[in-house]
């Protein structure tokens, strides 16, 4: 691969997806897109470049950006924001969604669904706590190979030994052959939407909670920025907002605050104490963009 067709492959995959690939990434590129280039029977990376840049074949196109994505996840991953969830999102929730007894949670670049279905099992334990309220647990990933997996709940012995207590494992699931499937009413609890950040996620309407996770630490600081100025819009004043680890809203936006105490979860800003950073701040006009990256 040359030069310019790294570069080009470089700006093809931040303008589709908000992915920044660095410079020192090209041997990823080779052994992610060698496969692709096998099967599509165009023999080279040079030839999924020029057919890249002719344009017109949605299906390469497709290819090359969930194969560039990654889409790791696994159950109850980190531990840490399913603690949140049940000790300070859930219980501030319940009792300020008392009235009205609806709960709705949407994970963005929820990959093979993992993170979705750890959350079900999180709101069936509390299910003396839940009596007669609606939750809505929305995933989204841009990739539609991982979504399909997803909707099927079906893992390996592998997949499912990584987090998942085994008294959940036989609780929730069901063997079938050498895989484990995560039961019909558990599956029931999740809907699933093929969604790139990088489109506009109004019409998925407002949320209570947004799980967010290792996704914003891939792009640069403008398209950060502009991705948490509309979770904030989808979420309510009291709504929270939980990042990865390595993720942060300082510096980026001051329409969450973080909650003390509690690594990578944040809470929505009354709309009073917001401000908005000025475009001289964030070098200019912001780009939209994003990518379900795990």
């Amino acid at each position: 691969m040359t030069p310019s067709e790294f570069d080009f492959l470089k700006n093809f995959l931040k303008t589709r997806s908000g992915l920044v690939l660095s410079n020192d990434k090209q041997y990823l590129v080779e052994s992610r897109l060698l496969p692709i280039a096998r099967s599509s029977k165009l023999e080279t990376l040079s030839a999924v470049i020029q057919a890249l840049q002719k344009g017109g074949n949605r299906t390469l196109e497709t290819e090359v950006i969930e194969a560039m994505t990654t889409n790791e996840s696994f159950f109850f991953r980190d531990k840490t924001p399913f603690d949140h969830f049940k000790d300070t999102m859930l219980p501030a929730l319940l009792a300020s969604r008392s009235t009205r007894k609806q709960l709705k949670i949407w994970c963005a670049a929820a990959s093979t669904g993992q993170e979705p279905y750890s959350l079900g099992i999180c709101l069936k334990e509390d299910a003396a706590k839940m009596g007669g309220w609606r939750t809505r647990i929305l995933g989204t990933d841009l990739s539609q190979e991982v979504l399909e997996k997803a909707k099927t709940g079906l893992y390996s012995q592998f997949e499912v030994q990584r987090g998942l207590p085994i008294q959940m494992l036989l609780k929730y699931f069901e063997q079938k052959g050498d895989m484990w499937q995560i039961n019909a009413g558990m599956r029931a609890m999740v809907e699933w939407k093929k969604l790139n950040l990088l489109d506009s996620f109004s019409h998925l309407g407002e949320f209570d909670i947004v799980f967010c996770r290792n996704v914003l630490i891939y792009f640069d600081q403008a398209t950060k920025t502009e991705i948490l100025g509309r979770l904030a819009k989808a979420l309510p004043e009291d709504g929270f907002l939980v990042l990865g680890a390595a993720e942060t809203v300082v510096g980026l936006t001051d329409a969450f605050k973080p909650v003390p105490g509690k690594r990578g979860l944040f809470q929505r800003k009354p709309q009073a104490d917001t401000k908005t950073a000025p475009a001289s701040a964030l070098g200019g006009r912001v780009a939209v963009g994003a990518s379900s990256i795990r």
